[in-house]
């Protein structure tokens, strides 16, 4: 059977863009701190087979299977059994030549190609693949949110793997599993020869060592993959560099060895101020563009050497959501305040919050007009996507309105205009929002305004990152300003933020398997609604079928709303013009297909 393949769910995809992760100072500083950097860009003595890109932040670990964070360098390590198109979302082939799926939908068999290598010449089989799965992903000691994805309609049985030959694995699955293909043909494969001695032994506390394995301390030139490159150093803080994978499966037509680009050095700035000053000066080779700085980038063009590219509204999304959850931690204490605990899960609260917010305003000021109000957590791209002229639920601006529903719900006003619930207590919360991205500071401070005119305070936490991501797993949060990469096309790509039990269920993020045992966690009757959906979602095959099947999904989303979606902006993405073959969507960004891109030499 001849088919087409995944790349890696989000994580997978591409790494460079940071889309949703991006940060741009205003248009007044770019002007005063840099209006002579154009004039440097001709001096620079960029070597012809080098691309310089930029992160906002280090790595957390160079162990796939424990990664959480949006910062990684996996793309670069690592190719799928399949690949997805940047552009047409269909299945292509990667690591895997071919695949065929039984008649009964419960099998898929992947062909390896052969002679496939590691990134130190030893040689990729089947034994890798079924190791990455029934020994890493599959087991309980490992926190790994890829068991999420992988379980399978209302069972959460999780497909079996099996060798066949060195170069077939067979897969099968309990019963038909639409998003399965994309999902066993975009996963990391790992390398058993290199990780297998870290799941046989432990530290003194009884921890699996493959938990500390690969972290970002490791000597790069440790790490081992299969992807277009290869990591040469880190210094944190200042860089990553990585040279081109010797061993990488891939040729040309011609026969020639891809990708071409010899070297890729990814640069650690954590100031969007200066990494707008480099990219202008001509240091690094591309940048995501925010509608604060698309005007004047866009004038530059030209004399910068470098396209703007727009792939239109972006699979990204931006939210405000509550912490709902109800548990107590090990000593008996709630993770959140009992009084604000009522308030959050109080229906006509967040649906009050929801009027609250003038979104439209937010679209025109911080996003410049260059985007549209978001209603859902699908894109409006996406063929699954349930318009409001379809039935979604959506909230215009109407502060009266949110305060209506309010007073309502028993909370009243003081002589002060101060919101108070029925038992006198003032409502106020904090609001969390990552450092690094100013669109998303800036909603937060609008956000604090419009909620102010209903008479809640609310007091901002902006925090890097990193922090950002230990206190929601620590479940220490109260109100938090957050964005999610786009899954692509596949709305199952999304289970694991809604499935109840799923590692990214921020808002209500029941007991984890690798926690000590917690109590009091309550799933409502709408999560769990949710949960039958994404299982009868997951065994349809009829795609007219499974847009109906999300389509309710979205639509007890937004009136339950657990997530208030925002702005989503537009893809820009400006890339130096010396950069060829650029292939640009909203879904795969600039360097989605990397291996085929290649470097205009100097007239």
């Amino acid at each position: 059977m001849n088919f087409k393949p995944v790349q890696q769910i989000r994580q997978f995809s591409w790494p460079l863009s940071f889309r949703n992760l991006a940060i741009f100072l205003s248009l007044l500083f770019i002007f005063t701190l840099n209006g002579c950097g154009l004039n440097r860009l001709h001096h620079l003595n960029i070597p012809s087979s080098q691309l310089i890109f930029t992160t906002l932040s280090n790595p957390t670990t160079f162990n796939p299977p424990l990664n959480t964070s949006a910062f990684n360098v996996f793309g670069f390590l690592y190719d799928g059994l399949i690949n997805q198109n940047g552009i047409t979302a269909e299945l292509e082939p990667g690591l895997a030549e071919s695949w065929e799926i039984s008649e009964n939908k419960k099998q898929i068999i992947f062909t390896l190609r052969e002679g496939l290598k590691w990134s130190d010449g030893q040689p990729l089989t089947a034994d890798d693949v079924v190791f990455s799965y029934n020994e890493v992903y599959y087991n309980p000691k490992i926190p790994t949110g890829i068991k999420d994805i992988l379980k399978i309609g209302t069972s959460g049985d999780l497909p079996t793997v099996k060798k066949l030959d060195d170069r077939r694995v067979e897969f099968t699955v309990s019963e038909p599993f639409a998003p399965f293909l994309r999902y066993a043909g975009g996963i990391t494969i790992l390398p058993a020869h290199a990780l297998r001695p870290y799941l046989q032994s432990t530290d003194s506390n009884g921890n699996l060592a493959f938990l500390s394995a690969w972290g970002t301390g490791t000597d790069p030139k440790e790490i081992i993959g299969n992807g277009l490159y290869r990591m040469v150093s880190y210094k944190p803080s200042e860089r990553l560099i990585f040279e081109r994978n010797p061993y990488y499966w891939r040729k040309d037509a011609a026969g020639k060895t891809q990708p071409y680009i010899e070297k890729i050095v990814l640069q650690i700035i954590e100031s969007t101020d200066n990494q707008i000053i480099k990219f202008r000066s001509g240091e690094i080779d591309s940048i995501d563009v925010t509608p604060d700085a698309f005007s004047l980038l866009k004038k530059e063009e030209k004399r910068g050497s470098y396209t703007i590219y727009n792939g239109g509204p972006s699979f990204d999304t931006r939210f405000v959501t509550f912490n709902l959850n109800k548990m107590q931690n090990q000593q008996g204490k709630p993770f959140v305040d009992p009084v604000k605990s009522r308030w959050f899960n109080t229906l006509a609260f967040r649906q009050a919050v929801a009027y609250a917010l003038d979104r439209e305003t937010m679209k025109n000021n911080i996003y410049r007009g260059l985007g549209e109000i978001q209603h859902s957590s699908l894109s409006s791209n996406n063929p699954y996507y349930l318009s409001p002229e379809e039935g979604l639920k959506v909230y215009e601006y109407n502060p009266e309105k949110a305060k209506k529903l309010l007073i309502d719900a028993g909370f009243k006003y003081n002589s002060q205009e101060e919101l108070l619930d029925r038992d006198g207590n003032r409502v106020q919360f904090k609001i969390l929002v990552k450092s690094e991205e100013k669109a998303r500071v800036d909603a937060a401070v609008q956000i604090q305004q419009d909620l102010a005119n209903i008479g809640m305070k609310s007091d901002l936490q902006v925090l890097n990152f990193n922090a950002i991501l230990q206190k929601l797993d620590r479940r220490d949060w109260e109100c938090y300003v957050g964005g999610f990469n786009g899954s692509g096309v596949e709305p199952h790509g999304g289970f694991n933020i809604w499935s109840s039990e799923g590692s990214l269920h921020q808002f209500n993020q029941g007991p984890q398997p690798w926690e000590p045992e917690l109590k009091g966690w309550e799933v409502s009757d709408w999560e769990k609604e949710i949960d039958r959906l994404f299982a009868q979602g997951a065994q349809e095959l009829d795609d007219r079928k499974r847009k109906e099947i999300y389509g309710k999904f979205q639509q007890i989303a937004a009136e339950q709303v657990p997530f208030i979606y925002l702005v989503n902006g537009l893809s820009f993405q400006a890339v130096r013009d010396r950069v060829q073959n650029i292939k640009f969507s909203a879904l795969g960004g600039a360097f989605w297909n990397l291996y085929e891109l290649n470097i205009a030499q100097p007239s």
